[in-house]
């Protein structure tokens, strides 16, 4: 098994994490996150400690990986029914706009149009000064959701401009020297 499965997952108090079969639900003060597991993989609970362990039914070299990969969830469920996912994105270059109208995200990217992202119910944007934030208790669908965005115009490396995270560094290229 992965060096994940062999510790335990600890579940905060104001969080309960329920296991039915192969399907696990945690609730939380900010929502409700379901996911469905393999079969193979089993989620028992501590009661003296009120933590989770993750164990398989039969050890193979699939197996193993899948065991380290669902204690990975499990955690980024726990933390995100207790505190929101967040990613930034920082929209540079002259004349490009972002705004948030209704349950559409509407960016001005130096097309002939307006390009119109459709927002998830599940996830709350906000527009800035071309500071776009997106939040949600799923890390996955926060994550999908800003790629998606800046697949729409991802920053070129001799000015910059384009969306980039704001963690990103982008490496800038020279451009062309005169004669």
């Amino acid at each position: 098994m992965s060096r994940l499965a062999k510790k335990p997952i600890i579940v905060p108090e104001k969080v309960t994490l329920a296991v039915d079969g192969s399907t696990v639900t945690v609730k939380g003060p900010l929502g409700e996150l379901h996911r469905t597991f393999p079969p193979f993989v089993l989620i028992t609970k501590d009661d003296k400690t009120n933590a989770y362990f993750v164990s398989l039914k039969h050890v193979n070299k699939d197996t193993k990986a899948m065991a380290g990969t669902t204690v990975a969830h499990l955690k980024n469920m726990v933390r995100g029914v207790e505190e929101a996912y967040v990613k930034k994105l920082i929209l540079e270059g002259v004349g490009f706009k972002s705004d948030v109208k209704g349950d559409k995200l509407v960016l001005a990217l130096g097309f002939s149009h307006p390009v119109e992202v459709v927002i998830p119910k599940t996830l709350k944007v906000t527009a800035e000064k071309n500071v776009i934030t997106i939040s949600g208790i799923d890390k996955e669908e926060v994550g999908q959701f800003a790629a998606k965005v800046r697949a729409l115009k991802e920053p070129e490396p001799y000015k910059g401009k384009g969306f980039r995270y704001f963690d990103e560094i982008i490496r800038r290229k020279q451009g062309k020297k005169s004669a």
